[in-house]
C-alpha cells in the first residue's frame, strides 16, 4: 500500500543575489507576487496537497519567513478594531498549526541536495514532498495535489516536468524518458545540467518533488555535480532502477521567479487571473501598450 505524503521541504536558504539590493535585506522567498510572498503560494499549494507538516531549511536572514508563519496579535488586534474583517482572515489564514512547522539551518550553502539532507531526521522514513518557492505554479488543481495523485497510482518517487526549448536544457535537470510518452513517464535516467546538444530530451525537471527516503541515503555520500554543489539530481539518479521513478507532465504554468523577468511575468499574470485586479490590470496594460515606441 502507498503511504500518503505527510511532510514536505522547502528550502528557503539561498542568497537571492539575482535580486539585489531588494534581498539584501529581506529574504528572496518574500518577494510580493501581488500582495502575497513567493513562499505562502507554496505552502498553500502544499496544503492543498493534504501535506500536514511543513519543514522549512533556511540560512542566516531568514527569520522574516518565521514571522509570516507566526500569529501577530497586536496586528490582529488593530486589523479587528478597525473592522477590516478581509485583511483579518487573510493574514490568519497564513499562519501554520503549531505543531506543524519546523526550522533546521543550512549552515552551508552546499546546494540543493545538502539542504533536503538537512531535513532527513525530521521528515524519517516516508515519502515527502519538496517544494521550490521560486517556480511558481498557476493551475487550476495545484501541481502537488496533482502529483499526490499520481503517486497514489504509481507509488515510489514523482517528479515535476515539462518541455523546455533545445537551447534552454543545460540550465535544468533533464529527464531521460526512453522515448516514452504521455503525461505520467518512467524516468530511465537524470543529468543535471547537460552541455549543450548533449541533453538526453528536453523534458526539464522543475522545482516538485515526492522522493522516497532512500534518497537521504545517497545524499548522505555528500558528492558534488555541477556547480561543485551536492545535487539533488545526481542523488534521485542513483534511485532509478531500484524503485519506481516517473516524471509528471502537470497541467499548469510555470513562472521561474528566481529569474527578473520571470517574477514580472508572474506578477502580471496573476494579476491579470485575479477578479478585483483583472479589469484595472487590463486597463493598465493597454495604456502602457499605446504608449510603448
Amino acid at each position: 500500500m502507498t503511504s500518503r505524503v505527510r511532510k514536505a521541504i522547502f528550502p528557503v536558504g539561498g542568497m537571492g543575489t539575482r535580486f539585489l539590493p531588494a534581498t539584501k535585506a529581506m529574504p528572496k522567498e518574500m518577494l510580493p507576487v501581488v500582495d502575497r510572498p513567493l513562499i505562502q503560494y507554496a505552502v498553500d499549494e502544499a496544503r492543498a496537497a493534504g501535506i500536514e507538516q511543513f519543514i522549512f531549511v533556511t540560512g542566516r536572514g531568514k527569520s522574516a519567513i518565521e514571522d509570516h508563519f507566526d500569529r501577530s496579535i497586536e496586528l490582529e488586534a488593530s486589523l479587528e478594531e478597525c473592522g477590516k474583517s478581509s485583511e483579518l482572515f487573510d493574514l490568519r489564514e497564513s499562519v501554520l498549526e503549531p505543531g506543524n512547522i519546523a526550522y533546521v539551518r543550512q549552515q552551508e550553502p552546499l546546494g540543493l541536495g545538502h539542504a533536503v539532507w538537512c531535513a532527513r531526521h525530521l521528515v524519517g522514513d516516508e515519502p515527502f514532498a519538496v517544494l521550490l518557492a521560486d517556480d511558481l505554479i498557476q493551475a487550476d488543481v495545484p501541481c502537488l495535489r496533482q502529483m499526490a495523485d499520481v503517486h497514489a497510482e504509481t507509488g515510489g518517487n514523482v517528479i515535476a516536468a515539462m518541455e523546455v526549448p533545445d537551447e534552454h536544457t543545460s540550465r535544468y535537470g533533464i529527464i531521460d524518458c526512453g522515448g516514452a510518452d504521455g503525461r505520467v513517464q518512467p524516468v530511465e535516467g537524470l543529468v543535471e545540467k547537460p552541455a549543450q546538444g548533449t541533453a538526453p530530451s528536453n523534458l526539464a525537471v522543475i522545482g516538485r518533488y515526492i522522493l522516497m527516503p532512500e534518497v537521504f541515503a545517497e545524499l548522505e555520500r555528500r558528492e558534488t555535480g555541477a556547480g561543485g554543489e551536492i545535487q539533488l539530481t545526481d542523488a534521485m539518479a542513483r534511485l532509478i532502477g531500484h524503485q519506481p521513478f516517473h516524471g509528471f507532465a502537470f497541467d499548469g504554468r510555470r513562472f521561474d521567479c528566481g529569474d527578473k523577468l520571470g517574477f514580472l511575468e508572474a506578477n502580471v499574470e496573476f494579476a491579470l487571473a485575479r477578479d478585483d485586479l483583472g479589469p484595472g490590470a487590463r486597463d493598465m496594460l493597454e495604456r502602457i501598450g499605446d504608449v510603448s515606441p
